[in-house]
C-alpha cells in the first residue's frame, strides 16, 4: 500500500532515489509503530470531519475524503505508467469499493455516536478476521481479550432504547464488516506488488461509486476557505497517509496479526476524541483499553507471523 520515470515533476518526491530511501526507512521501522502513526492520522482526520457535518451529510464528507485521497495518490503514484492486467484492475477496484464503503458507513456512524464508541464496535470486524485466519492459541486468546475490551469500551455505554444510538450501533457493525473486507483485500493488493498504485486506482473507483450519493450536497465544502481546508485535511490525514502506511504494514504482517494490531484503534480514537472533541473516557473504557493492549502484546509475540520484507 514502482516504477520510475526519467523526469518526475518537482515536489512529488517520486524519484527512484527517494523511493529507495523510503523503502529502506520503512523496512527499518517496526510495523506496529507504522500502524500507530497510521491510526493517529486516520482519527485526527475523523475528528476534523465532525466539524463538517453541520455543512453537509456524512456521505458527502466521506466522499470528499475519498476524492482528496484519490487526487493525492494519483499525483504521487501515476499508476497509468504500470502495465495492468484485468485481474489486477478488478482487485484494485474491489479494494477501493470496500474502502469507500467502510469510510461512508463509518462517517454515518460517527454522526450518531462518539468516535471512540464507533471505532470499538467497528473493531469487531478485524477481530473476526483474526479468529478465522490466525493459527494456534495466541490469535484466538488475543481475539477473546480484544472482544472483552470492546465490550468494556462500548457495550456498557450505548443506550439501545434511543433510535439514533441504535442506528449508530448498526452502522458501526456494518463498517466493521467492511473493515474486515478491507483487511483481506488489502493483504492481497499488497502481496501482488502493485501496492500504492492499486490503492490509487481503488480510491478513484470508490469515489466514482459513491459520487451519485454525494453530488447534490458536496459543493457545501467549497462555500468557504475554512471548509475547503478542513475537507482537504480530512482527505490527507484520513486516506492518503494512513492507507499508504497500511500497505507497508499489510505487506510485512499476516492478516491475523494486522487485525489484532488494529486493537490500537480504539485507544488512538479515544485520545483524538479527548483532544479534539472533548470526549472523556469512563472507567470501563480505560479497562477496555488495558484488555486490548494485552491482546496486542499476544499478537506481537506470535512467532509464526510472516517475516518482515522490504516494501
Amino acid at each position: 500500500m514502482t516504477s520510475g520515470e526519467s523526469h518526475p515533476p518537482r515536489g512529488l518526491g517520486s524519484s527512484a532515489g527517494a523511493r529507495a530511501v523510503g523503502r529502506a526507512v520503512a523496512g527499518r521501522v517496526p510495523a506496529p509503530l507504522v500502524f500507530v502513526a497510521s491510526a493517529f492520522s486516520q482519527y485526527l482526520g475523523a475528528g476534523l470531519a465532525v466539524s463538517l457535518f453541520s455543512l453537509m451529510p456524512s456521505t458527502a464528507v466521506a466522499w470528499w475524503r475519498l476524492v482528496v485521497g484519490a487526487v493525492v495518490l494519483l499525483a504521487l503514484r501515476r499508476p497509468w505508467r504500470r502495465s495492468w492486467t484485468r485481474q489486477a484492475l478488478v482487485l484494485a477496484a474491489a479494494f477501493g469499493a470496500a474502502t469507500a464503503t467502510m469510510n461512508v458507513i463509518f462517517y454515518a456512524a460517527i454522526s450518531l455516536l462518539p468516535l471512540g464508541t464507533v471505532v470499538s464496535l467497528e473493531f469487531l470486524g478485524p477481530v473476526a478476521v483474526a479468529a478465522l485466519t490466525g493459527r494456534g492459541w495466541r490469535p484466538r486468546l488475543a481475539a477473546l481479550l480484544a472482544l472483552l475490551g470492546v465490550v468494556c469500551i462500548s457495550g456498557l455505554g450505548v443506550d439501545l432504547s434511543e433510535p439514533g444510538q441504535r442506528a449508530g450501533v448498526v452502522l458501526a457493525l456494518a463498517a466493521g464488516a467492511a473493515w474486515a473486507g478491507y483487511i483481506l483485500l488489502g493483504r492481497r493488493v499488497a502481496s501482488s506488488g502493485a501496492g500504492v498504485d492499486s490503492l490509487a486506482v481503488g480510491m478513484v473507483s470508490g469515489a466514482l461509486v459513491y459520487a451519485p450519493f454525494a453530488v447534490g450536497t458536496a459543493a457545501a465544502a467549497l462555500t468557504s476557505v475554512r471548509a475547503a481546508a478542513i475537507a482537504l485535511g480530512v482527505g490527507l490525514l484520513s486516506t492518503a497517509v494512513p492507507y499508504g502506511l497500511d500497505q507497508v504494514v499489510l505487506k510485512r504482517l499476516g492478516a491475523d496479526t494486522f487485525a489484532l494490531l488494529s486493537s490500537l484503534m480504539p485507544a488512538t480514537s479515544m485520545l483524538v476524541g479527548v483532544a479534539v472533541l472533548g470526549q472523556l473516557p469512563s472507567g470501563w473504557e480505560v479497562a477496555g483499553l488495558g484488555l486490548v493492549s494485552v491482546a496486542v502484546a499476544l499478537a506481537s509475540a506470535d512467532g509464526r507471523a510472516p517475516r518482515p520484507t522490504r516494501v
